[in-house]
């Protein structure tokens, strides 16, 4: 195990902090970290920290957070660092190449999903809402396209059935943790055995967006609930009960067929709300409706009077 690289870690969100905490418990502390420049919070006018800014804040690591690379004078300050290795994880910007040449061992960047599937913003939410099987992680070489560089480790899940974003978003941080520690450990190897990608099966994992959210009750009740899932936390589904906004929090297909209008309630049993579907039928158990805080279907069905024949969607 060589414990001496000079390494430069970039990342912003959440996802990138199981991988900081294994990098330093593993002796892998990084000299320096990059994140995005701080947001304001709109109503109070309070700078938000991003996760990683607050660990390495907690940690006594030099925090950069430059509004672009490409500028010749960032691009010395970070040559100055004399950096071995960039570890780059959701940082929120490509790298120019002359970024990616500083590093004795260029960048490597942990990637949530099995590439060349899933390049790109919203892999852990696309392959959810997709119905995929399994997922997992890459690491890979950075080069100057959008998740295209070398493959230089991966590791497989399989997505249980009931899991929803937040919870593989989750999971895969602590296996994509666990993988960086591996690659770590034996990194010129690894490197020097690195694969190029197969282009022609890569797809694309777009951003989702709220108007996404909107339930579209004609489709299967399994699609419906995948996109639940997908959208589960942020940005979340939402319908409309008696021309209110309700947001869908938790639900599970059904295979029964009622021979109603998809939208329709066909059942209040064990005080769920079971909805026609395009095909099958969704059991709603967790709703928010409007301006109120998220409740179980049972509070939902007694307080605003649910009936068998109400629609949702009207």
């Amino acid at each position: 195990m060589n414990n001496t690289y000079r390494i430069v870690f970039m990342g912003t969100p959440d996802f990138g902090v199981p991988a900081l905490e294994a990098l330093c418990s593993h002796g892998y502390t990084p000299m320096a970290i990059y994140c995005q420049p701080d947001r304001i919070n709109g109503r109070g006018k309070k700078i938000n920290f991003s996760p990683v800014k607050s660990f390495a804040l907690a940690h006594n690591i030099p925090v950069m957070q430059p509004d672009t690379l490409k500028t010749p004078e960032e691009q010395e300050k970070l040559k100055a660092l004399h950096p071995d290795l960039l570890i780059v994880i959701a940082y929120g910007k490509i790298l120019p190449k002359a970024v990616l040449d500083i590093p004795t061992y260029g960048a490597i960047n942990v990637h949530a999903s099995l590439l060349p599937r899933y390049r790109g913003a919203a892999p852990i939410q696309r392959a959810i809402i997709d119905g995929e099987k399994e997922t997992g992680v890459t690491i890979m070489q950075l080069d100057e396209g959008m998740d295209t560089g070398n493959i230089v480790s991966v590791r497989k899940m399989a997505i249980p059935p009931h899991m929803n974003a937040g919870e593989l978003f989750d999971e895969l941080g602590r296996m994509g943790a666990d993988e960086l520690i591996e690659v770590m450990d034996h990194l010129p190897e690894k490197l020097a055995h690195s694969v190029p990608q197969d282009s022609t099966l890569a797809t694309y994992a777009e951003k989702v967006t709220k108007d996404m959210g909107h339930i579209r009750w004609d489709l299967p009740a399994g699609q419906i609930d995948a996109l639940i899932r997908g959208m589960n936390p942020n940005p979340g589904t939402f319908s409309f009960y008696k021309g209110k906004r309700v947001k869908i929090h938790e639900a599970s297909p059904e295979d029964r067929e009622s021979g109603k209008e998809p939208g329709t309630v066909v059942s209040l049993e064990e005080d769920v709300i079971h909805i026609a579907c395009g095909k099958g039928c969704l059991a709603v158990s967790e709703i928010q409706p409007e301006n109120h805080k998220k409740m179980k279907s049972s509070d939902f069905i007694h307080g605003y009077q649910v009936k068998v024949n109400d629609q949702f969607d009207r």
